[in-house]
């Protein structure tokens, strides 16, 4: 397992990004649009690793999608941390011990499954998983663009909730996962880089 990507929800994709930017010196390359569920996104290159900035679109296809429902009621007008990602090359072994179905997704030639989003809408302590059916070096958080912090990376993700319940739903965590009593979810996001250690809180 490994760390793939913290997820952001925001009110205003443009705007939190440019608020990435000034504060963090982070920029945020273009993401996707997902329709169904009424959302986009933009990515921020982070090495192995990236932090994804969701946001609703249409708000009618939002309402009408569990997804899109629990991202309104999440951000609620404020940025509110969402979620988080582990990275796997066995996500049938993680399915199988979890009792979960992968879902296949792609973007143009990017190709990816999921499994365990659901759960962690009841839970946000808990990180859903992620099998990249590309080559490492198409990883999203190797994408490239522009970012004045030069080679920042995703170091290390604070998380509030049960130790031991997370490491039963998750396995052996990534030395950057580091969890702690507080409310359940992402408490906060350190990304290192040239200029020092960049702590986001949301």
């Amino acid at each position: 397992m490994e760390l793939d990507h913290v997820v952001l929800g925001v009110g205003d994709l443009e705007a939190a990004a440019r608020r990435l930017q000034d504060r963090h010196r982070l920029t945020a390359v273009a993401g996707g649009r997902h329709e169904a569920a009424g959302t986009h996104n933009r990515i921020v290159p982070l090495g192995d690793a990236y932090l994804e900035l969701l946001a609703v679109e249409d708000e009618a296809a939002a309402q009408a999608s569990p997804f899109g429902r629990w991202v309104l009621e999440r951000v609620g007008g404020a940025d509110a941390w969402l979620g988080w990602c582990l990275r796997t090359d066995d996500l049938e072994g993680v399915c199988e011990r979890l009792g979960l179905e992968p879902m296949s997704m792609s973007r143009g030639d990017l190709r990816w499954r999921i499994a365990g989003v659901q759960r962690v809408w009841e839970d946000p302590s808990l990180p859903f998983f992620i099998q990249w059916d590309v080559p490492d070096e198409q990883l999203p958080g190797r994408a490239g663009g522009p970012t004045s912090a030069g080679d920042a990376r995703l170091s290390a993700v604070e998380v509030g909730g049960d130790a031991a319940a997370v490491r039963e739903w998750a396995g052996e965590l990534p030395g950057s996962v580091r969890i702690v009593d507080g409310p359940p979810g992402i408490l906060a996001v350190a990304v290192a880089g040239a200029g020092g250690v960049e702590v986001i809180r949301g």
